[in-house]
């Protein structure tokens, strides 16, 4: 394994640390409130890096991504990345990247995923009709990859309470209860978008369709279902990686320039041990999300890898952001400090990926599989 960026991976990356780090300022978030950063959405289409990402893989995209965490910019760079464009590009046909693909790139197409954290969904399929008119169940001609799949449609009904970004998303990648995957427009007649109120600022909604058009994403069976979750899992593991760098890193400014009985906070043992501890666990959510990603990009098995990440984001990623809250004492609960933004996005995070617990029995089970060959 080597996750030394590629010189493309590295320009991505220096790039998009530039544009977070001027554009997400402390003064920019609070003036965005709760909403999504349109402009800065915009620039970074504008600067190519949401294109970008369908040359740098998914590990580039968890260094993108990083940089992301590292200034909370309420952007659905994740969501759009996985759901969009590496998604179309593994598994969309000719016609989905061509009416897709120009507007992922520049930014007007916004794609998130209702994946649920406790499995494929509550999404219901009728059958509906394929390209030609006829009736059809969604099977894809056999011997036929991905690009050449017959675009099939169905009617879906069911609810997903929390998808994030999906105020933004002008199509929603949904699952259905047997692990198919749908393209669906938020705008289209069956459609329901309703607004949630998260821990995090990501512009979630409530998602309920009913009888809703859906057109499939990649072929029949679990495949394209698995890897788009698990590269959802990875990138978001990603996230969390830079939204913990950056509440370690405020801690240690915070505690270096904290005096204390004519002494700065960083010189008490406690402290020092607490940010420590803060920054191994930070090491560990980032190490594992980089090999995860790049088993990924080397279409390597990669299911436990995705899951561990996973793990490491929503344990440990609990474990730092309370513990850059607390090294900040009192300053660390005002909201008018920047530091309460990388609690809530770690909290959020948590959440979203399943919580610590229940991530691990998932990863024992799949463990569990393996080995005995099921």
């Amino acid at each position: 394994m080597d996750f030394t960026p590629t010189e493309e991976q590295q320009a991505a990356r220096d790039l998009a640390a530039r544009i977070f780090g001027d554009l997400s300022t402390h003064e920019r978030l609070t003036a965005v409130g709760t909403g999504t950063d349109a402009e800065l959405w915009k620039w970074l289409g504008e600067a190519g890096l949401l294109e970008a990402v369908e040359e740098i893989g998914l590990l580039g995209l968890v260094l993108l991504l990083e940089e992301q965490g590292r200034t909370t910019a309420q952007v659905p760079f994740a969501a759009t990345a996985v759901c969009g464009l590496l998604a179309l590009s593994a598994y969309g046909t000719e016609k989905q990247r061509e009416t897709m693909g120009p507007g992922l790139r520049n930014g007007s197409v916004v794609a998130v995923g209702a994946f649920s954290a406790t499995g494929a969904g509550p999404v219901r399929v009728a059958t509906g009709e394929n390209s030609h008119g006829s009736t059809s169940s969604g099977a894809v001609p056999s011997g036929s990859g991905p690009s050449k799949a017959v675009p099939c449609e169905a009617v879906l009904s069911g609810t997903v309470p929390v998808v994030p970004w999906l105020l933004d998303a002008t199509h929603v990648v949904v699952p259905d209860a047997d692990r198919g995957l749908w393209i669906v427009r938020t705008g289209s007649a069956g459609v329901a978008v309703d607004p949630v109120g998260t821990t995090a600022p990501w512009s979630a909604g409530r998602l309920t369709l009913s009888g809703a058009r859906g057109e499939r994403l990649g072929g029949p069976g679990p495949e394209a279902y698995e890897r788009i979750r698990g590269a959802a899992r990875i990138a978001f593991a990603g996230l969390q990686a830079g939204v913990c760098a950056g509440s370690v890193a405020r801690a240690v400014a915070y505690t270096s320039e904290r005096e204390q009985f004519g002494r700065p906070l960083s010189t008490k043992q406690a402290v020092q041990l607490r940010a420590a501890d803060a920054h191994m666990d930070t090491e560990a959510i980032r190490v594992t999300a980089y090999e995860a990603a790049w088993r990924y990009d080397q279409a390597l098995p990669h299911a436990t890898h995705a899951l561990t990440a996973a793990w490491w984001a929503s344990e440990a990623g609990r474990r730092v952001v309370h513990a850059g809250q607390h090294l900040h004492g009192g300053v660390g609960a005002d909201v008018e400090y920047p530091v309460h933004r990388h609690f809530l996005w770690g909290r959020q995070l948590d959440a979203y990926l399943g919580g610590g617990g229940q991530v691990l029995e998932e990863l024992g089970d799949l463990l569990m599989e393996e080995g005995t060959g099921a």
